[in-house]
């Protein structure tokens, strides 16, 4: 991440990366396919987290409170692992490759999420809608608490945007 952020994701090489790490090339491709994959280590405990929480959510809430639950459940990740989310938020943002990969985790997450629902008894198109719906909440609310001033609650923003989308669906 430091190495990124100093030279730019593109200048900076796997030997640059492994280096730093003190470990060989060899080493690091045992852990990464890519140095893309430095950036997105960790997507697969956030989508558990994520799932666990939407499939445990309470039996009467709606398909997208479900799916809000899980949302909070991931926020409460970032709050553990500190100032890595922004950091890797403004990386991503400066390099289009990445703000790619980035769609396509979240694409997979709302896959993820709509199955969640699936298992809780939620039939389609309404899963796939709530769980499309809940992503959409979570990126705007994630890119506004990244790219905003130290301290704000992710959660905070979560519930923001989530507000806000039912005032949009609602005056439709």
């Amino acid at each position: 991440m430091e190495l990124f952020s100093e030279r730019g994701f593109e200048a900076t090489t796997v030997a640059d990366i492994a280096a730093r790490a003190g470990l060989t090339k060899r080493t690091f491709f045992r852990y990464f396919s890519d140095k893309r994959e430095v950036l997105f280590s960790g997507s697969e405990a956030l989508e558990a987290k994520f799932v666990e929480a939407v499939v445990d959510a309470p039996a009467d809430l709606s398909p997208l409170d479900a799916i809000a639950v899980g949302l909070d459940a991931m926020a409460d990740l970032f709050k553990e692992i500190g100032d890595r989310p922004r950091r890797r938020q403004a990386i991503i943002v400066a390099n289009p490759e990445l703000q790619e990969r980035e769609l396509i985790k979240l694409v997979k997450l709302a896959g993820a999420g709509a199955e969640a629902l699936r298992r809780r008894g939620v039939a389609e198109p309404s899963a796939s809608l709530a769980a499309e719906a809940g992503i959409a909440v979570f990126r705007i609310a994630f890119e506004q608490w990244a790219g905003g001033p130290a301290g704000q609650d992710i959660h905070q923003r979560l519930k923001e945007s989530l507000s806000e989308l039912k005032v949009v669906v609602q005056g439709s």
